[in-house]
């Protein structure tokens, strides 16, 4: 059941992550809003309160690539909502450049977005998981981690590295009750761009978590992949 719910959404402001905070709010869940945009959240915190549903959001401003913020967030949201159930790590970053021009600064920034924060969000919801023997951890990886792409060397690399990491995750956390998904899509458009109508858009992959997010059987959904039903205008 989603109603009730404690999830942290990282990566709340726009895109996916604003879409699974849409979308979990309006079905009851509790929800904490990360992400460097604070004013954003804030109007994000003002507007998603559903009554009928007891769905309420809570702004987070932060860093994901500063472990105190998100161990911060934690707290804050448990004190607000009590002990976070499940985690969805939106957050990421590109950088599209051919690997010769792709700069040192470039390649940290990346890989601090899609991949160090990620580790930093998970080990900073684990305490209230391990404590309980229950939790959901849900990774917003892209095809792109497993199949390179021309400029593409930062992005393809530091996805790689996310599905690395929710392998190895889930291995060690199965044990304790955690779940561990990670789910690749393909390109994501802009909601209300035309030009983007082929791709695969964020309320796509925000109902494929609350799939996730819902479905506390006896088995994981590891590594689930979306590719967009139509094809390029060009093909």
């Amino acid at each position: 059941m989603l109603a009730g719910k404690v999830v942290l959404v990282v990566g709340a402001s726009r895109g996916i992550g604003e879409a699974v905070a849409r979308a979990l709010t309006w079905r009851g869940a509790q929800v904490g809003l990360f992400s460097r945009s604070a004013e954003t959240l804030r109007e994000l915190e003002r507007e998603l309160r559903y009554p009928e549903t007891g769905g309420r959001a809570l702004a987070l401003p932060g860093d994901v690539t500063k472990l105190a913020d998100l161990r911060r967030a934690a707290k804050l949201l448990e004190e607000a909502f009590g002990p976070t159930e499940a985690l969805v790590y939106s957050a990421g970053a590109n950088h599209a450049a051919p690997i010769w021009e792709i700069g040192e600064e470039s390649w940290a920034q990346v890989r601090a977005a899609n991949l160090d924060g990620a580790f930093y969000a998970t080990r900073a919801v684990l305490p209230a998981m391990l404590s309980r023997n229950q939790g959901t951890i849900v990774y917003i990886g892209s095809l792109a981690g497993r199949r390179g792409y021309a400029g593409g060397g930062a992005y393809a690399a530091s996805k790689r590295g996310l599905l690395g990491l929710a392998d190895s995750a889930r291995q060690d956390l199965r044990p304790r009750g955690v779940r561990v998904s990670v789910i690749l899509p393909g390109e994501v458009g802009s909601a209300g761009d035309e030009e983007d109508v082929w791709k695969i858009q964020p309320n796509d992959v925000a109902e494929t978590v609350l799939y996730v997010l819902d479905s506390d059987t006896g088995v994981i959904p590891a590594t689930i992949e979306l590719q967009p039903r139509r094809s390029r205008p060009d093909e």
